[in-house]
């Protein structure tokens, strides 16, 4: 099958994606909060803007290459950490992790994804990126940071916008529970998905192997957003700084106040995020903050960005905005979902050509220069 023919965007990877996956786990991976009204402002305000093309520009060459907290990535994008991530395809995290050290791309490891630190120990490379949510215990911290440490993550990512759980109704009617128990309701759901269902048979019901250490007979390791866990503050942070010597970026930001705060206290990126709409139904989409933080930020300090990208284009959009680096989630679970290790290859073949494209449509070479693209500053 050539997927060029087949799947040439994102949505159609998605669309795939849901025909082969457990209702429940669809649920899970694709549901925010609420009425999910937060994610449908992000991808509102993506879709707002508008860039410039440009005319007489000769043969334009791009070059994705891009610098980030002095590592150099073949590309503007990597794989953001997603919890649970090995529901949606067995092996689902190993698999990008590989992916990633192949293209040049970072690869981010949630807390309570299905795989641990150790696991992605052999196939992660230089490519690591460790997303923590905080023990309350804070010599499980400190263990979970030496452990990831070891494993080969440089770079540490503190999600800042989970003070507690969420509600997450769609998950909730999915039938979904964490850690995951197959019930009836659940098996009928999985016999419908038999490729889903062997895959799963062959690797082992999924669950949060990172912090399954910690666990007692009275309290299980249980997702983040049931589990009691350290709300981050001030002294965490301080704490964190202490034992971590690599980059610490602070994710979940969209008040520009907070981001010129969190980068006094010493963090070295700002991560503008509004979690994937799963936490707070009434946030802002990502794409409308992004350009008040980088305003309050000024034009040099490292921003990264994540927020409904299904398209090279919106990359490129949310570098105009201000982003230094664009994280995605869900697509590349569509493209593993989908089609396995080709599926995450696909999808960075689908955004290096569109984002390409795009690139020469408006006759510039580095990504950076999409600034000067905004429709309203080229009539202005």
């Amino acid at each position: 099958m050539d997927l060029d023919l087949s799947h040439p965007t994102l949505p159609d990877l998605r669309a795939r994606a849901k025909r082969r996956l457990p209702h429940f786990a669809w649920e899970y991976l694709e549901s925010g909060t609420g009425e999910d009204s937060a994610i449908r402002r992000s991808r509102e305000a993506l879709d707002a803007v508008v860039l410039a093309p440009a005319v007489l520009k000769g043969r334009t060459e791009p070059d994705l290459t891009t610098t980030l907290m002095g590592r150099t990535y073949t590309r503007p994008w990597g794989v953001s950490p997603v919890g649970m991530t090995g529901l949606f395809w067995p092996g689902a995290e190993i698999t990008l992790a590989q992916h990633c050290v192949a293209q040049g791309l970072p690869f981010g490891l949630s807390t309570v994804a299905a795989a641990s630190v150790e696991d992605l120990a052999p196939h992660v490379g230089d490519q690591g990126w460790f997303q923590l949510y905080p023990p309350r215990d804070m010599d499980h911290c400190e263990d979970l940071l030496s452990r990831a440490k070891a494993a080969g993550f440089h770079t540490l990512v503190l999600t800042v916008d989970v003070p507690g759980p969420s509600r997450r109704e769609r998950q909730r009617r999915g039938g979904l529970q964490t850690p995951p128990r197959i019930t009836p309701r659940l098996f009928l759901q999985s016999v419908l998905r038999p490729h889903w269902s062997m895959a799963v048979a062959r690797a082992g019901v999924p669950s949060v192997r990172g912090l399954a250490k910690y666990a007692s007979p009275h309290e299980p390791a249980r997702h983040v957003g049931l589990a009691p866990h350290a709300a981050p503050d001030l002294a965490l942070f301080k704490r964190l700084r202490e034992l971590w010597d690599g980059p610490i970026i602070a994710k979940g930001v969209l008040v520009p106040s907070d981001a010129v705060m969190l980068r006094d206290l010493g963090f070295d990126a700002i991560w503008v995020s509004n979690h994937g709409g799963r936490q707070f139904d009434g946030a802002p989409g990502s794409a409308a903050a992004l350009p008040l933080v980088r305003k309050a930020l000024g034009p040099d300090f490292p921003v990264i960005f994540d927020g409904t990208v299904t398209s090279g284009l919106d990359v490129l959009r949310a570098i105009a905005l201000g982003a230094d680096f664009v994280m995605l989630g869900r697509p590349w679970l569509w493209g593993v979902a989908a089609f396995g290790a080709r599926g995450a290859a696909h999808v960075t073949h689908i955004l290096t050509e569109d984002m390409t494209s795009g690139m020469i449509q408006m006759g510039i070479t580095r990504p950076a220069e999409v600034r000067d693209r905004l429709w309203d500053q080229v009539i202005g």
